[in-house]
């Protein structure tokens, strides 16, 4: 059957985004086509809104409407400690919890020469810079890197990395304990599971 072409390109765009392939690609364009006028709008609002208002913490890289971020501009946490974390959305899972009130930093993906990713390509440098900064007293504000990367080959290896990189800089370097199990993802990690991945965590 041949569809419309609107049709058509809508299904061609979320066949492109992640985990949705051509079966559920003409299931939800069904739907928006059924849909009322007024939902169909909203969904589309709701995409250009994330587009158009969100943005990257000029500090931590995490996805905020205001810069700095609310973790970065809360005087309530600690600055000493900073958590590496892959994406944004893993901050969510060490927030779930509940037993950290540090930094974050979001390096934007992992190490992975096989799709072509290097060190070059993840916020490294913004890092390292953070590293340098010092407090009123002339010492460095960061003290702790705790490295949340996830447990699969990817992760350890850009874990590995940066354990490398940071501990000739002076700062304690830990890494997130195996409450987590190797091979997946910490998007998907439980509250109890988190915190005791938290808890574990080793110097590296």
């Amino acid at each position: 059957m041949d569809l419309a072409p609107p049709l058509t390109r809508l299904i061609d765009a979320l066949r492109r985004l992640p985990g949705i392939g051509q079966k559920s690609a003409q299931r939800i364009a069904f739907h928006i086509l059924r849909a009322d006028g007024a939902e169909a709008d909203e969904l589309g609002a709701a995409i250009a809104g994330v587009k158009q208002q969100l943005r990257f913490c000029s500090i931590c890289n995490n996805i905020t409407e205001q810069d700095p971020c609310h973790y970065c501009s809360n005087p309530q946490r600690n600055p000493s400690v900073v958590c590496v974390v892959e994406e944004p959305h893993n901050i969510l899972a060490v927030e779930k919890s509940r037993q950290y009130d540090g930094m974050y930093h979001v390096l934007g993906g992992v190490i992975a020469p096989l799709q072509g990713v290097g060190p070059e390509q993840l916020k490294i440098p913004s890092l390292l810079a953070r590293l340098r900064a010092e407090g009123a007293d002339g010492q460095p504000v960061v003290r702790e890197i705790i490295l949340a990367t996830d447990p699969n080959a990817e992760g350890e290896a850009t874990a590995l990395y940066l354990a490398r990189l940071l501990k000739p800089l002076g700062v304690r370097v830990s890494r997130i304990g195996m409450g987590i199990p190797v091979g997946s993802e910490i998007e998907y990690a439980d509250e109890v599971t988190m915190t005791k991945a938290l808890e574990g965590r080793r110097e590296l």
